[in-house]
């Protein structure tokens, strides 16, 4: 099971810094066909590649919990930065959709931050399930309350109601 969950982040994690530097070459095709064989391949890539393996790792993830002790601070940090992964993974996808309409282009700043910010959540990730170790440093205690994220993300939510 473990080998499972390491194999599907690997190609998970892979394909989510990958993805930036084929959005950024859309920018240099300049013919249809070349333009139609790009967006194939990013489009397989992220429906046939890296979203199965983004299931399996938390499909596998959820079962190595059943396994194992995760009632660490560490282990609640982890699923943290899990879900930035997800948060990133979805943004892939959004891109994916977006990109590939006429006249859209990728651009090179968005492309150094976007590659950055997923590597830096893959080591997070990586040094806190290596040290099993939670920082000293605590969530806000709005954070541990029920309604608490509800509360703390409603000015920037789009979708509130009423």
């Amino acid at each position: 099971m473990k080998f499972v969950h390491i194999a599907a982040i690997a190609i998970w994690t892979a394909g989510l810094i990958s993805l930036p530097s084929l959005y950024v070459q859309r920018a240099h095709v300049r013919d249809k066909d070349a333009l139609y064989r790009m967006q194939r391949m990013t489009r397989f890539a992220f429906v046939a590649l890296i979203s199965p393996a983004a299931f399996v790792a938390v499909a596998s993830g959820i079962g190595l919990s059943f396994l194992r002790e995760v009632f660490s601070p560490w282990f609640s940090w982890k699923l943290a930065f899990v879900g930035l992964l997800a948060v990133f993974h979805v943004f892939s996808g959004l891109v994916v959709i977006k990109l590939f309409r006429e006249g859209e282009v990728y651009p090179v700043w968005r492309f150094v931050v976007a590659t950055a910010s997923c590597c830096a959540v893959v080591l997070a990730i990586l040094v806190l399930v290596l040290a099993k170790q939670a920082p000293d440093w605590s969530l806000p205690s709005v954070m541990s309350e029920p309604g608490g994220l509800q509360r703390l993300l409603a000015p920037i939510n789009p979708w509130a109601t009423p």
